[in-house]
């Protein structure tokens, strides 16, 4: 049994593209930060919104390495997957590979950590939302997980 993943179209627009019709790099975070927030949303069920003006729980990136292997073209639509690497007791590690007609455009590793927005301070991922993510949870780590 594969882990799942969460997947989005985007359509590649004019505002995402620097003056030779391409996708400028920064344009990718954006969605990608999109990408987890429907996630959040959409595949965990937890209200993203809720959670950072209510709960004050955040989820910056702490570590971001990012790999640009071709480039993505205005007018055309790529598929953004999000998978689990790994989770911690306060951070999510993953992978986000944006690809189109079989090629991968650009592959994101991602660790987010949960945060107070009150404090600044790291804190353990909430209960709720850790029982949402567990459907996610790579295979080994699901193991892991039970045993502790």
């Amino acid at each position: 049994m594969s882990t799942p993943s969460f997947d989005r179209q985007v359509r590649i627009r004019f505002s995402h593209c620097d003056p030779a019709g391409i996708v400028f790099f920064p344009q990718y975070l954006v969605m990608t930060n999109a990408l987890v927030e429907d996630w959040f949303n959409e595949g965990l069920h937890i209200d993203y919104a809720q959670m950072i003006a209510q709960r004050r729980v955040g989820l910056p990136i702490v570590k971001l390495d990012c790999e640009f292997s071709r480039p993505s073209q205005m007018g055309e639509t790529i598929t953004l997957t999000l998978g689990v690497v790994a989770i911690g007791r306060r951070s999510i590690s993953i992978e986000i590979v944006g690809h189109c007609r079989g090629e991968t455009r650009f592959r994101a590793k991602q660790v987010l950590v949960t945060t107070s927005i009150e404090s600044g301070q790291s804190i353990e991922i909430p209960a709720d939302i850790a029982s949402a993510l567990a459907t996610f949870a790579p295979q080994a780590e699901s193991i892991e997980t039970h045993r502790s």
